[in-house]
């Protein structure tokens, strides 16, 4: 699959980008959107369907009175107004994963209008305008096998799945983002990521772009200047990853750049993103509207929001995720760098409970950006994930803080939760991790390091200090790692005679 030949630079140079960035949220409600079946990931294909979810004749669907409830939650936290009234609509198309052909969605009358969200790129602040926040159900799946690819084209036979169909559905449309010129991939990214991070502190999805919970859609057009009107945009679907946001957006913009300079028109379609190659391809040709032929869903009310409920949910809106970042920066002496690699790691959370349950910013972040960033990597678990908590760091902290434990010790009781030998206590009584800093125990094996290292201690003698380090090492060693580290130093130079 060739890349376009027009380079980023290039290209923004020639055009103004627009974007519009539309994000579908599943919610993590205990049952789906219109019937009692269950939302469970990853069960067994078609195990959490009914008759409401599949659009059997004679079944009617009733209204998921939490979900409604985090619509509006989600459109207070971003700013938006919340309609008095809205309605749902049937949303008309065939697939082969909309078992009713036609999806319940919401179309002239969402649920929020009229929003915003603040997101900051390289030290600006660019105003994303929310144009509506609406309810829809899900689709189901379709997997398609016996392919190369997983898509249709070269599969033998699809399969579908319809555990997804009914799942709660958020979608957020924004307005046309305008005046981001070279920076519009970044935007794009920093949109999605704090729109990721806002919808974690409401509590109202898993927000798991790779389980499909978050997808955005990204549209992009050209024009020939920021005056000009608005060019034909195309609309890259499902992208899974922050990362490929920002790619595909990047991609889409050399893309098009390419086909105007020499041309050609763009065409209004939906397109794939290809994760392997960084590229698109084209979809189908996109509907407009009026192809769906919404018309008002008949067997359900309009959604009725008083001022009253609508002020009660806006006092359940937790502190913004950008204000939190900023309070607990200043809170922990954090700097820039070292909050950006703690949000990164997505150890905000972890950080601030494992504070909370006694250790200093700086041990918490120690552990948890160190040794469990570590093996977080190397096992593929995420982070908050991993079979440890707040309190277990803590509490590991707080040994080696009071020098119960040293670094290596603590690795081990680290170990020992990991595999469920219990709390970090327990572990500690089990494998009988004792530090020991008693001297009558370590000089013995300090003037065994020097007797065997003769050499080295000549150097330490001589003033090469740092040689100390070796016979520091062999202490360790001859201990089993259970030496006061320090303590060892100071009895190595004590005994050579040597002072700092």
């Amino acid at each position: 699959m060739r890349g376009p030949a027009m380079n980023f630079e290039q290209a923004v140079a020639q055009f103004d980008p627009v974007l519009g960035l539309e994000v579908h949220v599943e919610l993590n409600t205990e049952t789906k959107m219109f019937c009692g079946c269950a939302t469970i990931f990853g069960g067994e294909p078609n195990s959490q369907v009914c008759p409401v979810c599949l659009g059997l004749p004679g079944s009617l669907p009733v209204v998921n009175g939490a979900a409604v409830e985090s619509a509006a939650r989600i459109g207070l936290a971003l700013n938006c107004r919340i309609a008095p009234r809205s309605r749902f609509a049937r949303k008309n198309y065939f697939y082969p994963d909309m078992p009713k052909n036609y999806q319940i969605s919401q179309y002239d009358e969402p649920i929020a209008i009229e929003g915003y969200l603040d997101v900051d790129v390289d030290g600006r602040t660019y105003r994303i305008g929310i144009e509506r926040a609406h309810m829809e159900e899900d689709t189901g799946k379709s997997l398609h096998m016996g392919g190369a690819t997983g898509r249709i084209h070269g599969a033998d036979y699809s399969l579908v799945d319809y555990n997804r169909a009914g799942i709660p559905l958020i979608e957020i449309v924004t307005k046309p983002i305008t005046g981001t010129g070279d920076k519009a991939p970044e935007v794009a990214k920093a949109y999605v990521t704090a729109l990721r991070d806002l919808l974690r502190a409401l509590g109202v999805s898993d927000v798991r772009m790779e389980q499909g919970s978050l997808r955005c859609d990204a549209n992009v057009s050209l024009r020939p200047s920021p005056d000009a009107p608005f060019g034909t945009r195309s609309e890259t679907k499902n992208v899974n990853s922050l990362r490929s946001v920002e790619r595909a957006v990047r991609h889409e913009i050399e893309r098009q750049a390419q086909i105007l300079t020499e041309g050609g028109t763009i065409v209004q379609e939906t397109r794939h993103w290809h994760e392997d190659t960084g590229r698109t391809t084209s979809g189908r040709t996109k509907e407009e509207a009026e192809d769906y032929r919404y018309f008002p869903e008949p067997d359900l009310a309009p959604v009725v929001a008083s001022e009253q409920w609508v002020e009660q949910l806006r006092a359940t809106l937790p502190e913004p995720p950008a204000a939190r970042r900023s309070r607990l920066q200043e809170q922990w002496g954090f700097t820039d760098l070292e909050m950006r690699d703690v949000v990164n790691a997505d150890a905000l959370d972890l950080i601030e409970q494992t504070v909370t349950a006694g250790a200093t910013p700086a041990g918490a972040k120690k552990w948890w950006l160190g040794e469990l960033a570590r093996r977080s990597n190397d096992t593929g678990v995420a982070l908050p994930d991993m079979a440890v908590d707040a309190a277990a760091v803590a509490r590991i902290e707080e040994l080696v803080a009071t020098g119960s434990l040293n670094d290596k010790m603590a690795r081990q009781v680290i170990d020992g939760v990991l595999a469920g030998e219990g709390d970090p206590d327990e572990v500690v009584a089990a494998r009988g991790l004792v530090l020991v800093s008693d001297d009558g125990a370590l000089t013995t094996a300090v003037d065994e390091a020097i007797a065997v290292n003769a050499d080295v201690a000549d150097k330490v003698r001589s003033g090469k200090v740092a040689a100390v380090g070796a016979l520091v090492g062999a202490v360790m060693k001859a201990t089993r790692g259970q030496a006061d580290a320090g303590r060892v130093r100071q009895l190595l130079l004590e005994r050579l005679g040597v002072e700092e």
